[in-house]
């Protein structure tokens, strides 16, 4: 048995980039298991969203002992009827780390040495570890906002065929008649006029990558917008076939879930709310009373009594109470 220089890439390259593997840490464990000619070597992961999660490479105890950091531990001071095992433990700002060997005969004071040489390294590991276990965190509350948003992006490329898409943006194409994936993967609005636009415009950012972006309606009811923009993250380029990302935000809900979710908030009578949704879509009060069969004196007073509900000073504040508020992510 040869006991690698910790200066050689046997086990610390496998220790580092183990943190991307999956499951993790498989090669490290199963190179650790070989130097130390083990029946098992494992490491027990303590303090994350599941729970204690034991990794190992053949067979290895999951260890529960209290045990300091730092310190390699025997089999006998862990309670372990055996002096072929070895176990380390290290701790983060969250997590804690446990590594152990197990072998049938007894580990001479190699294993042990090796255990300690290792704490700097399992450290470095598990500290990116809790940092991408933070940033995936954050990234699934950002993801979920996004998704009460129905926000999305697609990236095309200069004949308008999708080249890359988030989960959320795929989820609205598969169940939006607005949008579609159509043949050879190319973007298909339902309105031909938004189809020419949304061509031409890929087109002459395919040309021109200062090109202003541009907004564009695409269904009232719901409502849904795009914005085209030119690519400006080398990322999403893909391999430079991209051209432009269509930014997506979509209203999940209908006037009349609309209209009764605004009921539900602000204790508005039916007729208020369909009203309020009418000027929070930036129509007139005379645009307004039409569209719903009123006198323009009628929706004027129901327009007093929706602003005062609603804390709104005027039909702009209506528009960032409705819009912006709580409602945009029902």
């Amino acid at each position: 048995m040869r006991i690698p220089n910790l200066g050689e890439t046997e086990l610390l390259v496998p220790l580092h980039s183990g943190v991307f593997e999956q499951p993790m840490w498989q090669t490290f464990l199963r190179q650790l298991r070989r130097v130390c000619d083990a029946a098992g070597a494992g490491i027990n992961l303590s303090g994350s969203g599941d729970g204690d999660v034991l990794l190992a490479d053949g067979v290895v105890p999951a260890i529960s002992a209290d045990m300091r950091e730092a310190r390699v531990y025997s089999g006998a001071e862990l309670d372990h009827d055996t002096d072929g095992l070895r176990a380390v433990r290290v701790t983060g700002e969250r997590l804690s780390l446990t590594l152990a060997v197990l072998a049938p005969d007894a580990l001479g004071a190699e294993i042990a040495s090796l255990l300690s040489a290792l704490v700097p390294h399992l450290r470095v590991a598990l500290r990116v570890l809790e940092s991408i276990d933070r940033e995936r965190s954050r990234a699934s509350v950002s993801a979920e906002a996004f998704r009460r948003m129905n926000f999305g992006w697609i990236a095309v490329d200069q004949r308008c065929r999708i080249v890359d898409v988030d989960a959320q943006a795929e989820s609205f194409l598969q169940r939006s008649g607005a949008l579609r994936r159509g043949p050879y993967d190319r973007l298909v609005p339902s309105s031909p006029a938004v189809d020419r636009q949304l061509t031409a415009l890929a087109k002459a950012m395919g040309s021109d990558r200062r090109h202003r972006p541009q907004a564009i309606n695409i269904s009232q009811d719901p409502w849904i917008d795009i914005l085209i923009a030119p690519v400006r993250i080398d990322a999403l380029a893909v391999e430079g076939k991209a051209v432009a990302v269509i930014y997506l935000r979509g209203d999940r809900s209908s006037s009349a879930d609309r209209h009764e979710q605004l009921v539900d908030l602000f204790d508005l009578t039916p007729a208020e709310a369909r009203l309020a949704w009418s000027l929070a879509q930036g129509q007139s009060i005379a645009e307004a009373a039409a569209a719903h069969g009123l006198t323009v004196e009628t929706a004027r007073y129901y327009s007093k009594k929706i602003y005062a509900k609603t804390g709104a000073r005027g039909q702009v504040d209506l528009v960032r109470n409705i819009l912006t508020g709580v409602l945009a992510l029902a």
